[in-house]
């Protein structure tokens, strides 16, 4: 009877452990210029600092691949692309390059990463934004060089450029593959749930026990948060903001964010949330989705937004409106 009574204990012992709420393990760091952070739910502390640094591994890997202005992979290309030379990248590159692309058609290049030679003039190729004021003639000349990332050409993982003007920035994109390589490495892992922060471009894994990912959307013009949304198994939320990449000059506010058309700064929105999902690029359209809206703007972004297929935007302009899609709306939880 006895050995039946420890038994018994033994079991009530094991179901209280699996009744034990899960720990979330969380991991940070900073790369890409800014702060990312893995959170992975459940197993011991041990895997999970394991499993976060295989991601932040990778994360550095990429920064280093793809810096637009320290010397890298994408540096090199550039100074090919300048001096009428063919590059011998590789099959990453190349698939990257391709699929930013495709985006930028879709967007009629409002999302253009081939104006690194804007970007640069404005100071943003750099780690601090000190205020600028480019000589509206190099503006002008940059923006009639029309580079576009459809002037690239390929033979296997040899590029060349029918335009020398392209300077090719991946700020806008590079962040959204990171988060997709992470999905990668943390379910090759097996992780039960697992949430990936790249400087406010966040994916989910799974769920946290009962409920899902909570994930705030930031006061574009604040400390805190304006809102929650809850975020499922391979959802992606990306924001494009003015209040992290920019300076003030004169009095106006000048975002990291240009417009390719004008070579200006875009000043009339705060940020731009955006929500996708599905297939194993969900980080990617995250990322760079959200910059044609930003840059169309309060005027345009609802066809923009049709043109890109996206059903879940929120776009607060720099007065204060508050600008959705009823889908969005419908997943918003308000503060307060």
């Amino acid at each position: 009877m006895r050995f039946f009574k420890i038994i018994a204990l033994l079991l009530l012992l094991q179901l209280a452990a699996c009744q034990r709420p899960e720990t979330i393990h969380h991991t940070s760091g900073r790369v890409f210029g800014t702060v990312v952070d893995v959170s992975i739910y459940g197993g011991s502390p041990e895997r999970a600092a394991q499993v976060s640094a295989t991601v932040l591994n990778e994360f550095d890997r990429l920064h280093h691949k793809f810096h637009a202005w320290q010397p890298s992979m994408l540096t090199a290309l550039n100074d090919a692309i300048a001096r009428g030379e063919p590059f011998v990248a590789d099959a990453e590159m190349v698939g990257l390059l391709q699929s930013a692309t495709v985006l930028a058609n879709r967007s009629n290049n409002l999302f253009n990463p081939a104006i690194g030679h804007l970007i640069r003039l404005w100071g943003f190729q750099s780690s601090t934004f000190e205020s600028q004021d480019p000589p509206p003639a190099e503006i002008a000349h940059w923006v009639a060089a029309n580079p576009r990332l459809s002037d690239l050409r390929y033979n296997g993982n040899t590029i060349t450029s029918i335009n020398k003007a392209v300077m090719i920035d991946l700020g806008g994109y590079a962040k959204g593959y990171a988060l997709d390589r992470a999905a990668l490495i943390l379910r090759a892992a097996k992780v039960k749930a697992a949430l990936v922060n790249v400087g406010g471009n966040v994916l989910a894994i799974g769920q946290p026990g009962e409920r899902a990912w909570m994930v705030g959307i930031q006061d574009p013009r604040g400390d805190g948060t304006l809102a929650s949304i809850a975020l499922h198994d391979n959802e992606a939320m990306g924001t494009s903001g003015d209040y992290q990449r920019y300076f003030v000059k004169d009095g106006k506010r000048h975002p990291h964010i240009i417009d390719p058309r004008s070579g200006d700064t875009v000043d009339l929105v705060a940020s731009v949330t955006i929500i996708t999902s599905g297939g194993t690029d969900a980080g990617l359209r995250s990322d760079g989705n959200s910059k044609p809206l930003f840059i169309t703007g309060p005027e345009g972004w609802e066809a923009m937004a049709a043109r890109m297929d996206m059903k879940e935007v929120l776009l607060i302009t720099a007065d204060k409106r508050f600008l959705m899609t009823p889908a969005m709306r419908a997943r918003l939880v308000q503060k307060g």
